[in-house]
């Protein structure tokens, strides 16, 4: 009996994904559950299980095919091949057994380029028509979610006529040229709207880790022992500084939503972490209701699969703020760009010895540039720089952390 292969659920907002690669080819024997193909989400890369022990009779959906959650990816069979699958020489007279039909990408909708979904609910929001927008680069020519982003990205003043895809220029020699995963092309579009959308400013402070530094070195085999070998960082110190801070100034943990403002009355933290296909920000819910030693584990757990490429597409949305480190990449100081519809997002940096004057004498300090990134439309000058000087000041002196203070 044949058993279908399908595209799962892929989480929170996310209704299409691109085929990455099969993993097996046609005519291959596989267990249950074992990985078949995996999918490109504008998130993560998922892979897909076998149903069921088999032989892999029909792949449906190509590499490179852009398919919608439930789309027939291909066939199970117990042997070779199943009645999916025609016959190599059908006998005479005889019509083969047609392929089964599934919702991979449909054809492109007579007379223009119907869009998928995801994209066909973006355009009605940005109230933007398929004709502006024009082919897309989906299978068939349908408009994808990663098209939308990309068009609303452009400026508003360009000629009609720029909506063309401008011609790849000629690779010269010493050069490759590689197509930009879905991930990647995401990461693009995103931040580029963000830029284009919020009204984006940085405000800089530098904090003293002198006292963050003694502490964690005074406890941090105490604290592996009684955790278990969860070790004790420094990104735990800024989390519970950052929620402090956010119960003080909850417009820095807001969002706007067309004419409102949606206050959160939680702090579901992000953390932005390297992972095998680029940079992803896996979500630390309910960081307000969390001590150290359950926010350095869930922080080295995201660490981990997304080295990895485990992350769950779940596990990547729904944050409230965000936080960057550029730090153990050895940078100074930079400019983070707000994780939409977040507001704002702190960026560390690396501590770096320096000279610095306390108290009328200059001494050699362990020091770190601080950055926010907010948006200025619902956060003022004010909130954001108090914001930056509270999360200084409990760094500087962590027993405000203990405290409440």
């Amino acid at each position: 009996m044949a058993t279908e292969i399908k595209v799962p659920t892929l989480g929170e907002s996310v209704t299409t994904a691109t085929i990455a690669r099969w993993l097996k080819k046609v005519g291959d024997s596989v267990m249950a559950d074992e990985p078949l193909v995996e999918l490109e989400t504008d998130k993560v890369t998922v892979e897909v299980n076998a149903p069921a022990a088999g032989t892999l009779a029909e792949i449906v959906a190509a590499e490179g095919a852009e398919v919608e959650v439930g789309a027939l990816l291909g066939m199970l069979g117990e042997g070779g091949r199943t009645m999916a699958q025609p016959a190599a020489n059908p006998a005479p007279g005889i019509n083969p057994p047609p392929t089964p039909s599934g919702p991979v990408a449909r054809p492109a909708a007579e007379g223009g380029h119907a869009p998928l979904p995801a994209a066909a609910k973006m355009m009605a929001e940005q109230g933007v028509s398929a004709s502006a927008v024009g082919v897309g680069t989906g299978k068939d020519g349908r408009v994808t979610k990663g098209d939308v982003l990309d068009f609303l990205a452009r400026p508003a003043a360009a000629p009609a006529v720029a909506a063309a895809p401008k011609a790849a220029r000629a690779v010269e020699e010493g050069e490759e040229r590689v197509k930009m995963t879905r991930l990647r092309r995401t990461i693009a579009a995103r931040l580029k709207e963000a830029q284009n959308t919020a009204a984006m400013l940085t405000t800089f402070n530098e904090v003293d880790m002198s006292a963050a530094m003694a502490l964690r070195s005074e406890y941090k085999d105490a604290f592996e022992k009684k955790h278990k070998g969860v070790r004790l960082g420094f990104m735990s110190f800024f989390v519970r500084a950052s929620v402090a801070a956010l119960k003080e100034f909850p417009a820095v943990n807001a969002e706007i939503d067309g004419d409102d403002i949606i206050y959160k009355h939680h702090v579901h933290m992000g953390i932005a972490v390297g992972g095998a296909n680029g940079l992803v920000v896996p979500v630390v819910r309910h960081a307000d209701t969390m001590g150290f030693a359950e926010i350095e584990k869930s922080i080295g757990d995201f660490g981990r699969r997304a080295r990895d490429g485990q992350l769950k597409i779940e596990e990547l949305s729904g944050g409230t703020f965000t936080i960057t480190n550029g730090g153990v990449y050895g940078s100074l100081m930079s400019t983070p760009i707000l994780n939409a519809p977040q507001s704002a997002i702190l960026g560390m940096h690396k501590i770096q010895e320096r000279p610095v004057a306390v108290a009328g004498k200059v001494e050699i300090r362990p020091m770190m540039y601080l950055a926010l990134s907010y948006d200025h439309r619902i956060i003022d000058g004010k909130e954001a720089v108090s914001f930056l000087v509270r999360v200084k000041e409990m760094i500087e002196d962590p027993r405000r952390l203990l405290l409440d203070l």
